[in-house]
């Protein structure tokens, strides 16, 4: 099959005119390979030694091999699924191939006599050695084996290893591979040129140790990844530099201000953590450059009063604050505590919800419109091309990890007038591991509230089978509702044969890895409903049945709202939920968490319902059941759980066990652009990186630039959210 050439360009050429149908899309196409460096840069999986030939009679069991080998026999066997067997023999013995899944030439393409080479794994038959759909063609006379290893590359539906192997190699013979980084540096850093350690990994020689290769360590994978983790840092810090060169407006605190009065109406003081968060997010907003801040901080620290005072300091300067959050019940409850601190101060509050009355609607959007609505907090409703401001000077995003660029780009877009940018501040309850902050938000300044505020009772979390136990935490949830405590019981589902939860509503993510499985089919047991369990957890209680609610994200706003409000009243006193009430809920009197089916929740989102008790004075449990068989990562989380109670060692756990993809959702920044290097064994490699971005940046600024351009191209729209 001929090789086409792939694009030189990473853009797609537009159409010549309207009415023009675009033309099928390329197999390199449709692997997102475009320039020669995307198909440089597409390496092997594994590889398979086709450099020698083994001899019939020494091939071993379960060790892939390639055979040559004369047809001898090609006959379909009639049964009640039929198999296409080959006999074929070398100078020694014979073997047998089978084939169920095959055309009916085939048995003519291997006509006997033919000559095969042939590769794939033996295994014992009843008449010796046989291989099942091992790969065959047909080998030319005199044909020499190749001289390196053969590689094997990741590729989609239709798209050949044949195909992949003659495009890479022409890729190669046509690259531009000019060595771009300083000697000193690669000799400092005992890399490889690049060139070299491209074509030795596209085409190792056959002495090469195959484990050095498929696990990555080998010298060369470590210059390739190496340069793409430099690649992000030099993108990180470019960003960095470019937002310097941006004007924001400069908010100067105030003496006697609203910051002071806000102060002082507060019924606690702040802790050492959140007062040095408040220094430093202060300081930002007084400077011209626009402020790009991530608030961190473990569950329940007081994240929500550092983003009030911050909306203080803006506020008390003339201009508008805008708080996004994922969710309506965390978006109330900001809504709650906000207001609730800054209209008796005299601050204009308005609310933006997807599921406000027409009326109600308009009359919010023409208070931020106005400025009359000095705050404005609401879920992604607040960035609709409606809603306009009239002088937004900082913008708050919560849980921003539910967000992605597009979005956080749309928010800041709301205040661009006169050239200047509103300043930003993200805030977070998943706590970042080092290695994810270097590498993911290297361009951000980073504020951390590492203790929480005295009072908060620590969480003991137990673990339970679910088919041993689950009885007796039944009764123990109706001892205490009984006694007048409250309880939350959550669930991955909302029906049974409904798929678990993921945010179609507005913010309910359900677990990473959850999937409903029908009954026990495949195994699996079946996720226990919200439905079923808020019937079952209601005939348990009888005549105290109408204190059991329920709360899902299908649920209408206005229904979630009176739901909550009641559980918080204490006129609810169990809650079965799904994971909407992950974030944003806080009801102190409640001391008792139920989670069905934990094994199918990412250990974060453990972590953040957990969080939901806690808060009163009471001592408070939360008990994990789970459903046999666990997995070694699912039986991993639950210890972790079990063990800690720290957010920033969990975080980490679950790094581990996850990777930065799953663990902070693959629309956040940075993340595409990982494809070779792994945070959670290149840790080294990114400390590097990073000091050489600033070295490079510094002394050999157009081969930063250079290096860069070769690998991100014009993928680099994600560094400005």
């Amino acid at each position: 099959m001929p090789v086409a050439a792939p694009s030189p360009s990473r853009r797609r050429a537009a159409p010549s005119s309207v009415g023009a149908q675009a033309a099928p899309a390329s197999p390199g196409e449709r692997l997102g390979l475009r320039s020669d460096w995307d198909f440089a840069l597409h390496l092997p999986l594994h590889y398979v030694d086709e450099t020698r030939i083994t001899p019939i009679v020494q091939l071993r069991e379960g060790r892939i091999a390639v055979v040559q080998a004369r047809v001898v026999q090609a006959e379909i066997m009639p049964a009640r699924r039929r198999v296409l067997r080959v006999t074929v023999e070398d100078a020694e013995a014979r073997l047998e191939l089978r084939f169920f899944h095959f055309y009916p030439n085939w048995a003519r393409q291997y006509a006997p006599g033919k000559e095969l080479r042939i590769r794939g794994e033996p295994r014992r038959g009843l008449f010796g050695f046989e291989m099942v759909h091992p790969v065959c063609r047909v080998a030319a006379a005199g044909e020499a084996l190749p001289r390196s290893l053969t590689p094997i590359y990741p590729a989609g539906a239709g798209i050949s290893q044949a195909w992949l192997r003659k495009a890479v190699a022409a890729a190669l013979r046509r690259l531009d591979a000019r060595e771009w980084l300083p000697a000193q540096l690669l000799e400092r850093l005992r890399l490889p040129p690049i060139a070299q350690a491209l074509h030795l990994l596209h085409a190792p020689p056959p002495e090469m140790p195959l484990e050095a290769l498929e696990q990555r360590s080998h010298p060369a994978w470590r210059r390739v990844k190496f340069d793409e983790l430099l690649a992000q840092q030099l993108a990180q810090q470019m960003a960095r530099s470019r937002r310097a060169e941006q004007r924001a407006w400069p908010m100067p605190e105030r003496s006697g201000g609203l910051v002071q009065r806000l102060l002082q109406a507060l019924p606690f003081a702040l802790t050492a953590d959140q007062a040095a968060c408040v220094s430093e997010i202060a300081l930002d907003l007084q400077r011209e450059q626009p402020m790009h801040r991530l608030l961190q901080g473990d569950v329940g620290c007081g994240k929500t009063v550092v983003a009030a005072l911050a909306a203080a300091q803006a506020i008390d300067n003339g201009f508008q604050c805008a708080l996004m959050a994922p969710t309506d019940i965390l978006a109330a409850q900001h809504l709650q505590r906000l207001a609730g601190w800054l209209q008796p101060l005299g601050v204009g509050v308005a609310w933006l919800s997807g599921a406000q009355r027409k009326r109600e609607r308009e009359a919010e959007l023409a208070r931020a419109a106005s400025g009359e609505a000095a705050l404005v907090i609401g879920t992604h409703a607040v960035i609709q091309d409606k809603v306009q401001f009239a002088r937004l000077g900082l913008a708050l995003v919560d849980e921003q990890h539910r967000f992605g660029v597009a979005q956080r780009l749309s928010l800041r877009a709301k205040g661009a007038g006169e050239q200047r940018q509103p300043h930003l501040l993200m805030m977070t309850a998943t706590p970042i591991p080092r290695t994810l902050a270097m590498a993911v938000f290297g361009d951000l300044d980073i504020s951390t509230i590492a203790h929480s505020p005295p009072g908060r009772q620590p969480v003991r979390t137990r673990v339970f089978s679910s088919d041993q136990r689950r009885e007796a935490v039944k009764e123990r949830v109706r001892d205490l509702v009984l006694q007048g405590r409250q309880v939350y019981w959550v669930c991955p589902l909302i029906e049974p044969s409904e798929p678990v939860e993921g945010g179609a509503d507005g913010g309910e993510p359900g677990p990473a890895a959850a999937r409903p499985a029908a009954g026990a089919r495949g195994g699996q047991p079946e996720l226990r409903a919200a439905l079923d369990a808020h019937a079952e957890l209601q005939a348990l209680l009888g005549e105290q049945a109408g204190c059991v609610g329920l709360l899902h994200g299908r649920m209408p706003s206005a229904h979630k709202a009176q739901v909550m409000a009641d559980f918080a009243a204490g006129r609810l006193r169990l809650l079965v939920a799904t994971t909407v009430i992950e974030v944003g809920v806080d009801v102190p009197s409640a001391s008792l968490m139920v989670i069905e089916h934990a094994e199918r929740f990412g250990l974060s989102q453990l972590h953040q319902l957990r969080g939901r008790v806690g808060r009163g004075s009471q001592a408070a449990q939360c008990l994990l059941l789970f459903s046999e068989p666990l997995s070694q990562t699912a039986r991993a989380r639950l210890q972790a759980m079990h063990e800690s109670s720290d957010g920033f060692v969990l975080a980490q756990k679950d790094l581990e066990l996850r990777g930065p993809g799953e663990l902070l959702g693959q629309r956040q920044s940075g993340l595409q652009g990982l494809r070779h290097a792994d945070l959670r064994e290149d840790e080294d490699l990114l400390e590097l990186a990073r000091e050489a971005a600033a070295s490079l940046l510094r002394e050999h600024p157009l081969a930063a630039r250079e290096h860069l351009q070769r690998w991100l191209g014009a993928g680099m729209d994600w560094l400005a959210a």
